[in-house]
C-alpha cells in the first residue's frame, strides 16, 4: 500500500490515558485555574501524564536549554467559543454571520497590553523572547529561568527507551496574568525535534503498480485466479480520477468556482505544479488557470530525515490533484508547514485563518490520541474556533490503521481529527461502475490473503488486517451537541457514561485498493533520473481531500456563502437523501479484489506476488446502517451538494 498518513510527531505512546477535557479546556479555552501558591495561577494540563514519579530520574539540569511557546487567551475566550458555536449552529440566529479576520482578532485576540504584560513577565524571568504571533509570543532560555518564570521544577522522566524533561506539576503563571495566558508548551521535550537548516530531499524511488487492472468496478474479472467468497472476483481498478468520483459523489455541473481550498501539509514538493497541470491534461480534467495553484512556503525547513520530508511529497500531490479533480473550478492554496511537529503544523494553520487564505481547509494528517496533550489540544482548537468564526471550516482524515490496536496496542482514535471543532474524515472502498455509475461502498477495512503456491487457493482466506480507516470513541474530548440523538449510545458511552465525541463525521474513497490514480514526479530505479509517473493511492489522506472538494462545491451551490465549521449542518441532514449509508457487505455476499503486485515496487526484476483483498473488514470498527464508527453519517450522495443550495 503506497498511502501516506503523515504522523505529527515521532514520539513512542504515553504510558497513562490523558484526563478528560471537559468543559473550558475541551473548548479549547483556560480549565478553571487553581492557585498553586499566593500570587499564582495554575494551568490545568500542562504536566504530562507520562511525567510520573516512578517514571522521575531527576532534576534537569539548570543550565539545559528550553525553547517554550506561551499561547495568549485574548480578549474573551470564553466568547470566541460560544461565537464559534452559534455562526456554526443552523438553529442559531447569528448562523453564518462570519467575521473578518481583523475582526475576529478585533474582538477575540489578543491585546497589545495582554502581549507586552506576557512579554515581560517571561523577560523579567530572565527568557529571550523569539517570536510573537496574534496567537503565542515564543521563548528561549535556560531551565532556571523557565523554572522560575512557570512556577514548576523541570525534572527528567523514561518515557519508553529515552527520557525527557517535563515539568513535575503543573505550570503556573502570575495571577494579574490568568485571563491573558491560554496554555504553555514546549516545557516537556518529548519529542524534540532539532531546529535547522536544511536542504528537502529528492522525491522518493518511484512506485508502481504492476496490474492487471479494472478500468471501472468488474470490468476486468480474475478468471484465472481461485474464487473468493463463492464468485470470481475482479482485479482492483488501476486508479479512479475526478470524473467517476465526480459522478460518485454527485458533483453534477457544479466545479466549485469561486471557493478557495487551502491544503496543509509538511514541507512541499517542487514539482507539484508541473505534476498538477500533468496530471489534469492527461486525465481531462480543467487545466489549472493563471494563479488558480498557488504555495504559501516558510523561509525554511527544518527536520526533514526525522520526518520524512520526501515522503510528504506524495501526500501534498494527492491532495492537489484530487481535490482539483473533484472540484476542477476551485482556487488551491497550499500551506506548506517548516516541518512535521506540532509547533509547525500549527504555525501553518494560523496563517490560514490569520489571513484567511481559504473557506474550507484539508488537512490528511494525524497522530493517535495518546500521543495528544491537553496544552497541544487547547491551541488546536483556539485556532480551530478563530477558523469558524471566520467561515473558515477544516477536515481531517481519520486514520489508516482502524481501531488502532495492531499500531499502538491500544483502542483510539486519531488527532486532531477528534477535536470538537473539526470535520474527521473517514474512509469507504467505493465501487463505480461502467457508465460512471455508483454501485456501492463498504466501510474501509483490508484483509489479505497470498496466491498459494500451485495457485489453486488462497492461503489462509480472508487473511490478516492490513488497513482500515480510523475511528471510534474519544477518551479525552467530551460528546459535542451536534452527535447527540445521532451517535448511538454503545459509542458515545463506550468510554464513560457522560459520553464522548465519536469519529468520524462523514467520508469518502479511502481504500487503497479501490483508490485514486496520482502523478507525481519520482526518482527512478536508477537512483539518478527523475520523471512523471503514476500509481494508485489511498488512505483516509485521499478521503479528506475528496470531501474537502465536495464541500466547495456545496460552497458554490449555496451561492459562495462559506459553511464554516460543518459539521453541525452535516448531522442535520444524518438520515436523509443527502448521504448514502455505507455499510460493510452492501451485497450480502461478501466483497474483494484481486490484485498483483510488483515484489520490487516498481518492475518485474524480483517477480510478481498476487493477492486478494477482502473488503468491509475494519478492524474491530463495523460500517452498520445508520451512524458508524468507520463512515459517520456516510458518503455524499447525489443530492447532498444541492441540499445546501439557498432557497
Amino acid at each position: 500500500m503506497r498511502s501516506r498518513r503523515a504522523a505529527l510527531r515521532t514520539s513512542v505512546s504515553l504510558a497513562a490515558t490523558l484526563p478528560l477535557l471537559t468543559g473550558a479546556l475541551a473548548l479549547g479555552i483556560p480549565a478553571a485555574h487553581a492557585a498553586d501558591n499566593p500570587g499564582r495561577d495554575r494551568l490545568a494540563g500542562t504536566k504530562p501524564a507520562w511525567a510520573t514519579a516512578r517514571a522521575d530520574r531527576g532534576a534537569t539540569s539548570d543550565g539545559a536549554r528550553v525553547a517554550v511557546r506561551v499561547y495568549l487567551a485574548g480578549r474573551d475566550a470564553t466568547g470566541l467559543a460560544a461565537y464559534a458555536k452559534a455562526v456554526s449552529d443552523p438553529r442559531s440566529a447569528s448562523y453564518g454571520k462570519y467575521l473578518s479576520a481583523d475582526q475576529a482578532r478585533a474582538r477575540f485576540g489578543a491585546t497589545k497590553a495582554q502581549v507586552a504584560a506576557v512579554k515581560r513577565w517571561l523577560t523579567s524571568a530572565g527568557l529571550k523572547v523569539t517570536g510573537v504571533t496574534q496567537h503565542y509570543v515564543a521563548v528561549s532560555g535556560d531551565v532556571a529561568a523557565a523554572e522560575k518564570a512557570f512556577g514548576t521544577q523541570l525534572h527528567n522522566y523514561a518515557k519508553g527507551a529515552r527520557t525527557y524533561h517535563a515539568p513535575a506539576a503543573a505550570v503556573s503563571v502570575p495571577e494579574e496574568l490568568k485571563d491573558a495566558v491560554l496554555t504553555v508548551t514546549g516545557l516537556d521535550n518529548a519529542p524534540h525535534l532539532a531546529s535547522h537548516k536544511d536542504q528537502l530531499p529528492p522525491p522518493e524511488t518511484v512506485f508502481r503498480n504492476a496490474g492487471p487492472f479494472s478500468t471501472y468496478h468488474g470490468s476486468n474479472v480474475a478468471s484465472s485466479l481461485p474464487d473468493a467468497y463463492g464468485t470470481k472476483i475482479p482485479y482492483a481498478v488501476k486508479g479512479y480520477t475526478g470524473k467517476q468520483l465526480r459522478a460518485a459523489y454527485g458533483a453534477g455541473g457544479r466545479t466549485g468556482k469561486g471557493v478557495r481550498i487551502a491544503i496543509t501539509d509538511a514541507y512541499a514538493s517542487p514539482t507539484i505544479a508541473y505534476d498538477a497541470a500533468t496530471y489534469a491534461k492527461r486525465h481531462g480534467d480543467a487545466a489549472y488557470t493563471a494563479g488558480q495553484l498557488r504555495q504559501v512556503l516558510p523561509a525554511k525547513y527544518t527536520d526533514t530525515k526525522d520526518c520524512g520530508a520526501a515522503g510528504w511529497y506524495g501526500e501534498e500531490t494527492l491532495d492537489v490533484e484530487s481535490v482539483h479533480a473533484v472540484a476542477p473550478a476551485a482556487q488551491i492554496t497550499y500551506v506548506g508547514a517548516a516541518s512535521c511537529t506540532d509547533q509547525d503544523l500549527l504555525d501553518s494553520l494560523g496563517k490560514i485563518v490569520d489571513h484567511h487564505l481559504a473557506d474550507i481547509v484539508s488537512n490528511s494528517w494525524g497522530e493517535t490520541e495518546d500521543a495528544q496533550t491537553p496544552d497541544l489540544a487547547a491551541a488546536y482548537d483556539q485556532v480551530f474556533q478563530f477558523g469558524a468564526v471566520e467561515g473558515i471550516g477544516f477536515y481531517y482524515s481519520s486514520g489508516d490503521d482502524g481501531d488502532e490496536v495492531a499500531s499502538s496496542g491500544t483502542k483510539q482514535v486519531d488527532i486532531p481529527a477528534s477535536s470538537a471543532w473539526v470535520t474527521a474524515v473517514g474512509g469507504t472502498s467505493l465501487a463505480v461502475g461502467k457508465g460512471d455509475t455508483y454501485l456501492w461502498e463498504t466501510g474501509w477495512g483490508t484483509e489479505k490473503a497470498e496466491l498459494s503456491a500451485d495457485g489453486k487457493s488462497w492461503t489462509g482466506f480472508p487473511g490478516a488486517f492490513t488497513s482500515g480507516a480510523g475511528g471510534g470513541t474519544s477518551r479525552t474530548v467530551a460528546e459535542p451537541y451536534w452527535q447527540k440523538g445521532v451517535v448511538p449510545d454503545a459509542l458515545a458511552k463506550a468510554n464513560g457514561a457522560d459520553g464522548n465525541r465519536v469519529v468520524p463525521d462523514i467520508a469518502a474513497i479511502a481504500d487503497p485498493n479501490t483508490g485514486f490514480l496520482v502523478g507525481q514526479t519520482q526518482t527512478m530505479p536508477d537512483g539518478r533520473t527523475q520523471a512523471y509517473d503514476e500509481y494508485r493511492l489511498g488512505g483516509t489522506s485521499l478521503a479528506a481531500p475528496v470531501i474537502a472538494a465536495v464541500q466547495a462545491l456545496a460552497q458554490e451551490a449555496r451561492g459562495g456563502k462559506p459553511i464554516g465549521f460543518a459539521n453541525p449542518s452535516i448531522y442535520a441532514r444524518y438520515g436523509s437523501k443527502a448521504y448514502h449509508d455505507v455499510t460493510d457487505d452492501p451485497t450480502g455476499a461478501g466483497l474483494a479484489v484481486a490484485r498483483v503486485d510488483f515484489v520490487n515496487g516498481y518492475d518485474a526484476t524480483d517477480g510478481l506476488t498476487t493477492s486478494v483483498r477482502s473488503l468491509g473488514k475494519d478492524s474491530s470498527l463495523s460500517a452498520v446502517k445508520g451512524y458508524d464508527d468507520v463512515t459517520g453519517v456516510g458518503t455524499p450522495a447525489a443530492g447532498y451538494v444541492e441540499s445546501y443550495r439557498r432557497r
